[in-house]
Formats: structure tokens, C-alpha cells, sequence
């Protein structure tokens, strides 16, 4: 019984997979949403793409409002409201430059500063080499000893001659006499008097002997100071106190005439340059009282005179910010600050610091407070 069991459940398997329907083609699917009967799922709403603009067009705004307020803000905190009489403008102080050049083609022997080193005027800091200036300075010395050999050897000729003229004269003188009185002929009178004439010329000629030797001489000895002050030209020295700033070549290397060795700053002639409008710049006078305060110690304002007054407009340099777009055309102004206050002082002194200059275009306005307790300071 069993086994006929197990043979009718293979017939229907085998029959059940005859029937089992082939895979549906694409032209049967039926969408879901026009199947009766069938829940479809809600597809999910997307914002819309203008509404993300517009939220990030908010967002700008908001920044450029924020950045615009606090700008102003801090402009507001380093440039308080001024009271008529005073202009003002933005520059960098300035020092200065000073090349340090050569004066002669040469080889640099010997570096003795370098970038940011403080100097002293007149303190060495560089050396050319001057091997074949010096070995001419040597043939020049020699030749200034061998003129004064010769110009000895000349004078002594010429006391040599004027012994000659001196002999030459007594001979003639007693030829002379004796020829009035009738002791001497006319001949031995000629004689004496030829010889006479030659020691002289023989004198004059070792006079102008001397004359020669003794300008040898001096050629001589120009050429030894020639080649002094060539030696001493080619050790190049700083010219004023400051600060040096690049240093341009190295050791070994073969530079031309004025080739440039060292570029330091001058710290007794520190200014900055500001550009004022007509209104302003007219009213400017030359040693008017100026201060000067930088961004890096705005609480610090440094006295200062107006030194110079540009004679000629110019448009305004795009690094040079105005109170006005229509302030086109500027005259440039330069207040320097006063050489005394900067003596000692020297070590502090940089160059391209921003800042901000206050010039006093009436005599009689008065600095604010805030200017006139740091400037007592």
C-alpha cells in the first residue's frame, strides 16, 4: 500500500510542474494603480529647487550685512567721528631704502651683516676682493720712492752747477780787473765769459731737471692715492644707522660696477605717504602737525610733521582707501616722523606697516584726547 502511495504523489508532482505558467512577459504586467482593488504607496513630495535658492540668497545676505556692520563697527572704533580741522588717510610706514652698491667690477671676499643685522654708520659689511689693487699699490709705492731718489739725485746736480757758476764768476771777475789794467787778453776775456754762460745754462737745465723728477714724483704718489681710495672703495661700509633688509649677493660671487651687495633701511627718515582730496590737500601747509597711529598699536599715536606736498594730482592708487568714490584724483601728502623721537629707537622700526595719518589742516583745531594723551606718551 505504501509503495502505491509514494507512485501517486510522483504522477501528481510530475503533472503539477506541466501545468506550473511560464514566466509573465512584459505586455502582461499590469500597473498597480490601475489594478482594482490594490493600496498604492505616496511617493514621496520633493522641495522645490527655488526654494533652496532663495533660502541660500537669505543666507549671503545675511553675511554680507554682518561682515558690512562689523566692518564699519571696527572702522568706527579706529577712526572716531573728527572734529573740523583734520584730515585724515590711510598709508604704510615707510623708511628709507639705501643700496649698498660697489663701486668697481670685483669678487665679494667677505659677508660681515646680514638680513635684519643693525648697523652703524660707517660699520664695514662687506669686503671686495682687491689682490691685483693692492699688488699695484705696491709698483705704485716703488715708483713713488725711485721719483724721490731722482729728485734728490736733481737737486744735488743743481748745487753741484750753481758751484760751477759761482767758480765761473770769480774767474771772469778776475779776468776783468786784470784786463784794465792791461795784464789780460782780450782772448783769455772771452773765455771766461763762455764759461760763465755755460755754467749757468748748465744750472738752469738742472733746475728744470729737478722740476721733472719732482712731477714724476707727484704722479706717483697720486697713483698710490688712486689705489687707496680704490682699496678703500671696495670695502663697502653703511652710510647711515638702520637696519638691513635684503641682502642681495654672497660670498664669491662677480659683480659689475654698481652692482648691489646690501639694501638696508635709513630709521632716522621714517614717513607715510597718504593721499587727500582737493578740499583737504589745499588747506595742507608745510610743517603742519600730523599723527600717525598703525593698525598693529592703534592706541598708540606717533607725532609727525607734513614734509612734503605733492605739486601735482594724480589718481587715487587702488591700495589707497577714500571716503568717497568720487575722490578720484588725490594729491599725495608725506608727514615724516620727527628724527629725534626716533633716536634710540631705531630697532623698532619696521617697514610696511598700515595705518592711518591725521593731518591738521587748520592751525587752530585741536588734536581729541585720545590723540593728544598717546602722543604725550
Amino acid at each position: 500500500m505504501n509503495q502505491d502511495s509514494k507512485t501517486d504523489d510522483a504522477a501528481r508532482l510530475a503533472v503539477g510542474e506541466r501545468n506550473w505558467p511560464l514566466r509573465p512577459k512584459a505586455g502582461d504586467l499590469i500597473p498597480a494603480s490601475r489594478s482594482p482593488g490594490l493600496p498604492v504607496p505616496a511617493s514621496p513630495v520633493k522641495p522645490t529647487s527655488s526654494r533652496r535658492w532663495w533660502l541660500r540668497i537669505a543666507l549671503a545676505l545675511v553675511v554680507v550685512i554682518g561682515g558690512a556692520g562689523a566692518s564699519y563697527y571696527w572702522w568706527q572704533r579706529l577712526h572716531p567721528q573728527l572734529p573740523s580741522g583734520i584730515a585724515l588717510g590711510n598709508g604704510r610706514l615707510e623708511a628709507d631704502e639705501i643700496d649698498i652698491d660697489t663701486k668697481y667690477v670685483g669678487r665679494i671676499a667677505e659677508i660681515l651683516a646680514d638680513e635684519g643685522d643693525m648697523v652703524k654708520a660707517g660699520q664695514v659689511v662687506a669686503r671686495m676682493d682687491t689682490r691685483d689693487l693692492e699688488a699695484s699699490l705696491k709698483k705704485s709705492q716703488a715708483q713713488v720712492r725711485q721719483a724721490q731718489r731722482a729728485v734728490e739725485e736733481a737737486d744735488a746736480n743743481v748745487t753741484q752747477q750753481e758751484s760751477q757758476v759761482l767758480l765761473a764768476e770769480q774767474q771772469h771777475d778776475r779776468a776783468a780787473y786784470l784786463a784794465e789794467k792791461g795784464f789780460q787778453t782780450k782772448e783769455v776775456m772771452d773765455q771766461r765769459q763762455q764759461q760763465l754762460d755755460g755754467a749757468k745754462a748748465a744750472l738752469s737745465a738742472a733746475k728744470l731737471r729737478v722740476i721733472e723728477f719732482q712731477h714724476a714724483l707727484d704722479a706717483a704718489t697720486h697713483d698710490v692715492e688712486l689705489y687707496s681710495v680704490q682699496i678703500a672703495d671696495n670695502t663697502l661700509v653703511a652710510p647711515r644707522e638702520g637696519r638691513v633688509q635684503y641682502r642681495v649677493a654672497n660670498i664669491g660671487e662677480v659683480l659689475p660696477a654698481g652692482g648691489k651687495v646690501f639694501v638696508m633701511l635709513d630709521t632716522s627718515y621714517v614717513y607715510m605717504d597718504i593721499y587727500l582730496p582737493t578740499e583737504d590737500a589745499g588747506k595742507v601747509r608745510f610743517g603742519a602737525d600730523a599723527r600717525i597711529v598703525l593698525d598693529a598699536y592703534p592706541n598708540v599715536a606717533i607725532p609727525a610733521k607734513v614734509s612734503f606736498i605733492s605739486p601735482q594730482a594724480q589718481f587715487t592708487p587702488k591700495i589707497v582707501e577714500t571716503q568717497s568714490e568720487r575722490d578720484k584724483l588725490m594729491f599725495r601728502i608725506r608727514v615724516r616722523v620727527d628724527p629725534e623721537r626716533l633716536r634710540g629707537h631705531a630697532e623698532v622700526v619696521r617697514s610696511g606697516l598700515p595705518g592711518v595719518a591725521y593731518v591738521l589742516t587748520d592751525p587752530a583745531a585741536t588734536w581729541p584726547a585720545a590723540l593728544q594723551r598717546t602722543a604725550a606718551r
